[in-house]
């Protein structure tokens, strides 16, 4: 099988899990499912990130170890993501073992490379973003004079200490090369464009370790330098990936990593330069989504709207958050989470749209067949129509997830949906029982029925527990969604004469 590798980030233990979390991991796993379901040999990784200067200040307050703080946090993912229905192969912690190995490998690989010097480093540091500044950059983002972070507007602190410097301006002109010979490589175009103007803007070379915390993975040879963070997160998805056990891992490169913005030129830019140094392939594709305000507002601790999934789960089917999040807003943009707009989304699409095309067939096939598919008769052109519709969303569904164009997936199956609710309309098989056309009534049943069959199957990966219900009582039996496989249920005609389905049960209820 064809190997197939997403990501995730691996997400900082100093934070709680967060409506942003959720959404690239909804994302992924959505990859992942459809993937799957397409029959390749998915990996899919998420993780945590645990090391760092203000995970240790953290635990020190906390009068705890740094691990313990990390222990903690790390459970709460672990927990959250079966109730999302998330099902990642595997779950990398950078306090691992296997990460530990991983990460001193890579290291030595850049330093027999050449990739690696010793010097002094010497800028302004903000230590909640983790970032360094320098004097240019403070001055263009007018924050010389107060000493702020452009970031997070906290103070910045002026640090000198002997420091590794990667050298990332050796790799300029052979990243930008590559950019520009691989226009899928960084998406969507506008933030390939962002990151394209910053490489030709200049690259400096960058420090990629510290003295002044322990709380990492120590430097091999000189053990008072703890390997920073450039290094020590981003090797993460090699380490999952088999290295350095593996000279060449199965599923390196990965097919895309899908991050924030706010981690692009972590991603886009020093991870490339990194694996070139190391003479390792560079991942398929990095795309960068936006991020989320509430109710028009961005999401802040001290305004008290930083929703957490935990009470999102509360209130809401976790399918029908996984819908809402990737239908409302095309991935790669800043989108806003309003329960008006949740509420309007579901009720439109599913409850009116999906639920009621399933309820009216499986209850009009009840009513008049005792709820068996009968012998069909001719095929007209409209039936022709729908099924060209059903085949024709099963290919571009496909072709739009390879291009994270979830919003676009979506509303091609609904395309298909407000077309069976057309046909129903247009064929009017209450008219036909009446009028004891029994042969096209049943042809009529048997395509909205085929249908449904075959948009519960493309909708499966974004709702993967609803579209088992609705298979259930399409199938007449239990059906196991994480073991469908397009090969064996994507082809038209799959139900046979003489099937019987389960009477209707809503699926989708209106949500007042």
């Amino acid at each position: 099988m064809q190997p197939y590798y997403v990501t995730t980030p691996i997400y900082y233990v100093n934070d709680e899990p967060h409506l942003g979390h959720m959404y690239t991991t909804i994302a992924a796993d959505v990859l992942a499912r459809h993937e799957r379901l397409s029959g390749k040999d998915v990996f899919f990784l998420t993780g945590t990130d645990e090391h760092g200067q203000k995970v240790q200040q953290a635990a020190e307050a906390r009068e705890i170890e740094p691990i313990a703080l990390a222990d903690k946090v790390v459970e709460r993912y672990e927990s959250l993501w079966p109730e999302l229905s998330i099902s990642n192969d595997d779950f990398i912690r950078t306090s691992s073992e296997r990460h530990h190995k991983a990460v001193q490998a890579m290291w030595r690989r850049l330093e027999n490379a050449g990739a690696i010097y010793k010097d002094f480093y010497e800028d302004w540091y903000c230590v909640p973003c983790e970032t360094y500044w320098t004097e240019t950059q403070l001055k263009e983002a007018e924050c010389w004079d107060s000493h702020n972070c452009p970031d997070c507007q906290r103070d910045v602190e002026k640090i000198q200490e002997e420091s590794y410097f990667f050298r990332l301006s050796a790799f300029q002109d052979q990243l930008i090369t590559y950019i520009k010979e691989n226009p899928d490589f960084i998406a969507p175009e506008s933030r390939r464009n962002e990151v394209l103007s910053f490489v030709e803007g200049g690259l400096r070379d960058l420090s990629v370790s510290r003295t002044t915390f322990s709380w990492g993975i120590p430097v091999p040879g000189d053990e008072k330098h703890v390997i920073y963070v450039w290094i020590d997160a981003l090797t993460n998805y090699l380490t999952a990936a088999g290295f350095p056990e593996q000279e060449n891992p199965k599923y390196w490169p990965a097919d895309v990593h899908l991050i924030g913005k706010d981690i692009l030129r972590f991603h886009a830019v020093y991870w490339p330069c990194m694996l070139m140094a190391a003479g390792l392939p560079l991942p398929k594709r990095i795309f960068a989504h936006g991020w989320w305000t509430v109710e028009g507002e961005k999401m802040s601790k001290s305004k008290g709207n930083a929703l957490r999934p935990a009470d999102l789960l509360e209130k809401y089917d976790a399918d029908v958050l996984r819908y809402f999040l990737l239908r409302e807003v095309p991935f790669g943009q800043d989108g806003d989470f309003s329960v008006d707009s949740l509420k309007s989304r579901y009720n439109s699409e599913l409850a009116n749209d999906v639920g009621n095309l399933l309820n009216r067939s499986l209850a009009m096939l009840k009513k008049y067949n005792g709820s068996v598919l009968g012998e069909t008769g001719e095929e007209l052109d409209m039936d022709r129509a729908l099924i060209a519709d059903v085949d024709a969303m099963q290919r571009e569904v496909d072709e739009l997830l390879n291009r994270q164009a979830f919003h676009l997936a979506l509303e091609r199956v609904n395309q298909v949906v407000k077309h069976g609710n057309r046909y129903v309309e247009d064929n009017a098989p209450w008219g036909l029982a009446k009028a004891g056309d029994t042969a096209r009534l049943n042809t009529v049943l048997y395509h909205l029925i085929e249908t449904l069959r075959l948009v519960a199957i493309q909708l499966s990966p974004f709702m993967p527990e609803k579209m088992a219900d609705m298979l259930t009582q399409i199938l007449n039996k239990d059906v196991k969604i994480d073991a469908l496989r397009l090969l064996d249920c994507a082809g038209w005609g799959q139900l046979k004469v003489g099937h019987t389905c389960q009477s209707p049960a809503p699926v989708f209820p209106r949500m007042e």
